[in-house]
């Protein structure tokens, strides 16, 4: 008999693991998680953050005012870039230029174009703005990390809160003890004045608002009702409406944001919704927003003996509920929170598929928060028409890839064509599909959603493959992000480890879900291509290298030569000694090469690499340097080193989104895996962590975990079957095994849906 009992419960409802009830659910009280400031932020990239996936706003102060920069995520200028869909400008000319060493024809056309024109380009809303000359020294800033809720308070005894309603194009704020005819103002973005900020004419820093050529929009600031109205490209425009309630010692606002393209329904305005009686007040929508974040926080929580990444987590997770949402556009680089310095934001602010988009929405899965991908799902379906118009354009191919940089309603922008116009990034995409489905077990998803997608792309990857001289299938060109960058270099003649991984992934999960479909044929007929690709390229010293004869030789930001390692799981340690020490020597290797190129995301990334390969220690060490390092005050992750301490000569300042999630993702990583089909309880924790406890985090197959760790020992797993059948599981109670129970009997529990099974060391 085990030294442990096992405990058969038939639940409805999910118990929660043992940790701090106050870390599992809402409470009015502070929470070690939260940010708190002793002054306003004085730049808008460490304002406090708020959202609710489609509007968002930033706290913070400029010149002497209260500022609130408010965003929504559909505002876009959709104007074309130059010479995309233009005829000729397809894939054989991309080859028969590079074959001539003309490549420079290409770059003027794709990269310069990009680089040299306003839009297409997700653009700024507008302030609102408060005269703190009238309200004094400011005594706190907090953001209320489990509420969603900032609140500020000033020495004078005023406060003020602020908040967005979680699920409606409303926010709120509130103001205390103030002057009832305290100014509040509309500011709007300088679209016909020159800003204040630099590198204007930079796509990184954002270029200057007026190279888009706006009309001055029309504003009007009035004691109890701010508008403001701007017209934008081809009869495109939005409108941001404020409603203010002056009573004595108490001014309560109100506000929405409306987009108007002219081929869409029409929509009401903001001004047109704040008017309307079914929409919640003040208090309704605070407690609604409190509900929602409830709910939220009760599907995943962690407690880890280490604060600064515990506290990491929650603010990942904080923003990742405030950026995505089902209904709303997935999140693009800086999601809800555009710029607010006068230009357009880094980068346009776009749709990036070579890494961002997809890093974004790592922490979905093993956070139980599949609910809130769906936004990103289903807009990917909603573009699947221009996706295939691009295929046709450039690749003259059937099937689906989607430009890998895009606007809002999915039209190629150009850019490296390399990544932007790469033959793998659907494929990408693609698994991001297959995830959601097998996380959630969801057949009908598999039949209408995730098979179509990848036969689709599996369709144009056969296309476009041809044969190399030992009767392999290889691409016409290949690349790797974004190794040489832009350069005629990045093109290479044989298939990278980048796109060879992720093609692999494609007929091999094509197959699977084909067969999970009943449909034994297509299955089959995914096997046989899947036959004819070759493995990935291995150096016997340094391991996973870029493609055939490219190792990894310089540090590099993007780690696209491990994608069939992570995130794809092709590779893995537990698949023998062989597989293990090619992982092993990649690592090593890259150590051995140095981060001084390395970005924020490249240390979470990291992170969920040693998680991977079970060091847990390493996986520890890179989030931690991501976390206090790469990171703002307002936990914003930014591309270069902020901290002097030569973590990497990456310095500038831009920030974006997919380093903070892939955080979360790489805690997830260290504290459950179950991509093997084998779920393991703390695979990948520090050997120091002795006590560490989660609660709820998703596994493939749809089972909720919950367990907790005490002086170094396992002491309770629990299990929910949300659609029923067997999880494999590692014995997470085996005597003598290390940290990660890699040598641990395999234990098959099969479970009803709905039922709760709780394991307990005795």
């Amino acid at each position: 008999m085990k030294n442990y009992v096992y405990l058969l419960i038939i639940l409805l409802a999910l118990s929660s693991c043992q940790q701090s009830q106050s870390q599992l659910k809402l409470s009015p009280e502070p929470s070690p998680h939260d940010l708190v400031f002793d002054e306003l932020a004085a730049s808008w990239d460490e304002g406090i953050p708020l959202g609710n996936g489609m509007m968002g706003v930033l706290v913070w102060e400029k010149e002497g005012r209260l500022r609130l920069a408010l965003d929504r995520a559909d505002l876009w200028d959709l104007r074309p870039m130059e010479n995309v869909y233009r005829e000729g400008y397809n894939f054989e000319w991309v080859q028969q230029l590079w074959e001539e060493k003309n490549y420079k024809e290409v770059q003027k056309a794709f990269d310069h174009t990009y680089d040299q024109a306003a839009g297409p380009s997700k653009i700024p809303v507008a302030a609102l703005e408060m005269a703190l000359d009238q309200l004094g020294p400011v005594e706190s800033a907090r953001l209320y990390t489990h509420h969603g809720l900032c609140q500020i308070l000033w020495e004078n005894g005023s406060s003020m809160e602020i908040f967005m309603d979680p699920e409606k194009p409303l926010g709120w704020f509130r103001i205390r003890n103030a002057d009832p005819g305290l100014e509040i103002n509309l500011v709007p973005p300088p679209y016909t004045h020159e800003s204040e900020a630099s590198d204007r004419n930079k796509v990184t820093g954002g270029q200057d608002l007026r190279r888009l050529g706006y009309p001055a929009g029309k504003l009007l600031n009035e004691t109890a009702s701010l508008d403001y109205t701007q017209e934008g490209w081809n009869g495109f425009s939005y409108q941001v409406h404020c409603e203010l309630e002056r009573e004595p010692k108490v001014i309560t606002g109100r506000w929405s944001i409306s987009a108007h393209y002219p081929d869409q329904e029409v929509q009401a305005t903001a001004a047109a919704y704040l008017a309307q009686d079914n929409h919640p007040n003040y208090e309704t929508s605070k407690e609604e927003l409190l509900s929602w974040r409830d709910k939220y926080w009760s599907r995943s929580a962690v407690a880890l003996p280490d604060p600064v990444l515990e506290k990491q987590w929650y603010l990942e997770m904080y923003k990742f509920g405030a950026a995505a949402r089902k209904g709303a556009p997935p999140i693009s680089l800086q999601a809800v929170w555009t710029a607010d310095n006068g230009n357009l934001p880094p980068w346009k602010g776009d749709f990036h598929h070579d890494l961002n988009t997809q890093l974004s929405y790592w922490p979905a899965y093993a956070g139980n928060q599949l609910d809130l991908e769906e936004g990103f799902l289903d807009w990917l379906w909603g573009i699947r028409d221009e996706g295939k118009k691009f295929t046709r354009w450039f690749y003259e191919a059937d099937g689906l890839n989607i430009p890998g940089v895009t606007t809002l309603t999915g039209v190629p922008m150009g850019g490296w064509i390399q990544y932007s116009f790469g033959p793998t990034v659907s494929a990408w995409l693609g698994q991001h599909f297959y995830l959601h489905w097998i996380y959630s077990q969801d057949e009908t998803f598999l039949k209408d959603r995730a098979y179509p997608w990848v036969k689709e792309v599996a369709i144009f990857l056969d296309q476009i493959a041809e044969q190399d001289k030992d009767g392999m299938l290889k691409l016409p060109l290949s690349s790797s992000p974004e190794i040489f960058d832009n350069s005629r270099e990045a093109w290479f003649e044989e298939t990278t480890n980048y796109d060879l991984a992720l093609i692999r992934f494609t007929y091999w999960a094509a197959a699977k879900m084909a067969e999970s479909l009943g449909l034994a044929d297509e299955a089959e007929n995914w096997q046989t291509i899947l036959s004819r690709w070759p493995d990935m390229a291995v150096d016997p010293e340094s391991g996973l290298m870029f493609a055939p004869g490219f190792p990894y030789h310089e540090s590099h930001r993007h780690f696209s030569h491990l994608m069939a390692f992570h995130p794809l799981g092709m590779l893995d340690v537990s698949q023998g000694p062989e597989q293990e020490e090619i992982i092993l020597n990649t690592l090593r290797n890259m150590e051995q090469v140095g981060p001084e190129w390395w970005t924020g995301y490249s240390y979470s990334w990291m992170g969920n690499l040693y998680a991977r390969a079970l060091e847990g220690d390493k996986a520890a060490e890179a989030l931690k340097d991501f976390a206090t390092c790469f990171t703002l005050p307002s936990s914003f992750h930014v591309n270069g080193d902020q901290s002097g301490t030569g973590k990497s000569k990456m310095t500038y300042r831009p920030f974006t989104l997919e380093g903070n999630f892939a955080f979360a993702s790489g805690i997830h990583e260290m504290l459950l895996q179950s991509h093997t089909g084998i779920v393991r309880i703390f695979p990948a924790i520090p050997a120091s962590w002795e006590d560490v406890s989660f609660s709820t985090l998703r596994t493939e197959g749809a089972f909720l975990v919950s367990a907790s760790r005490e002086g170094g020992s396992n002491t309770r797993v629990e299990i929910t079957a949300e659609k029923g059948g067997t999880i494999r599981l590692s014995d997470p109670f085996a005597e003598g095994p290390d940290v990660d129970g890699s040598d641990a009997e395999i234990l098959e529990i099969k479970m009803e849906k709905g039922e709760t099974r709780v394991l307990e060391r005795k």
